[in-house]
């Protein structure tokens, strides 16, 4: 079946209404649930350049600001399921392969990559089981230095210092990125001998995936941040099982949607 793209692009009135609104002091949460967009895209939209500013700028290149707490989601997503391509002209697209039976998964890889490029829509191509999430810009290796030729797991991945600082910044977030694209939440279960009778116990863990050694570490260090143990029952998965750990994980990434 031929992929079918769809532009996710708000009108420009409920745009200008929503505006409006943050500036007369209405709340992000009341603005969202009126008007519809997200609290990530209202604060967006609130913090992004003027319309008339150059639509190509870059905040590494420009020194413009960059969201942090979603450009740490993004790196998480990226690391996981994200890739790079060379276009015509020096475009390179962005693209970030979400499973089309999590739709929230898709809604936030778009509100994050908006959040940190807003000034271009962010495109939607469908095919069977997958959703690109796909955004086109010049300066996109100047956010992600680990794009190069080959699989990732291939090839030298780390992060820039400056990468490093605003993940620490925001680890939670980075964490929820990297679980959201190679990580899952899963109910294990083990049976006991009770009484002559053997009941059947359940508990839920997290394991993370992922075939390059530098994203694993990327991934351990980020719950070491945190606090979080973890355990390698290979070198290719990551598990964090033990119940307060769990429950740590459940604040900020839960299960898949």
């Amino acid at each position: 079946m031929a992929a079918a793209t769809l532009s996710l692009v708000y009108e420009e009135s409920r745009r200008s209404a929503a505006l409006a609104a943050l500036r007369s002091g209405e709340s992000l949460s009341s603005v969202s649930r009126r008007l519809g967009p997200s609290r990530a895209t209202l604060r967006a939209w609130r913090e992004e350049a003027p319309r008339d500013a150059d639509p190509t700028a870059c905040p590494r290149c420009t020194g413009r600001g960059l969201d942090s707490a979603s450009y740490a989601h993004l790196i998480g997503l990226y690391l996981g399921d994200g890739c790079l391509s060379k276009l015509a002209k020096g475009v390179y697209s962005l693209r970030i392969a979400c499973d089309t039976a999590y739709p929230r998964l898709i809604s936030e890889a778009t509100e994050s990559i908006v959040a940190v490029h807003p000034t271009r829509p962010v495109h939607l191509t469908r095919a069977a089981g997958c959703t690109q999430v796909t955004s086109y810009w010049k300066h996109w290796p100047c956010l992600f230095p680990q794009h190069g030729a080959g699989p990732k797991h291939l090839r030298l991945i780390e992060l820039a210092d400056w990468q490093r600082e605003i993940v620490a910044g925001s680890p939670e977030r980075f964490v929820r990125g990297l679980f959201d694209s190679d990580g899952c939440r899963v109910l294990n279960w083990t049976g006991r001998q009770v009484a002559g009778q053997t009941k059947r116990y359940e508990y839920p863990r997290y394991l993370f995936s992922n075939s390059s050694g530098d994203i694993m570490r990327c991934c351990q260090w980020a719950l070491d941040l945190l606090e979080i143990p973890w355990r390698m029952p290979r070198p290719t998965l990551l598990s964090v099982a033990r119940r307060e750990a769990v429950a740590a994980l459940d604040r900020f990434v839960g299960p898949k949607t």
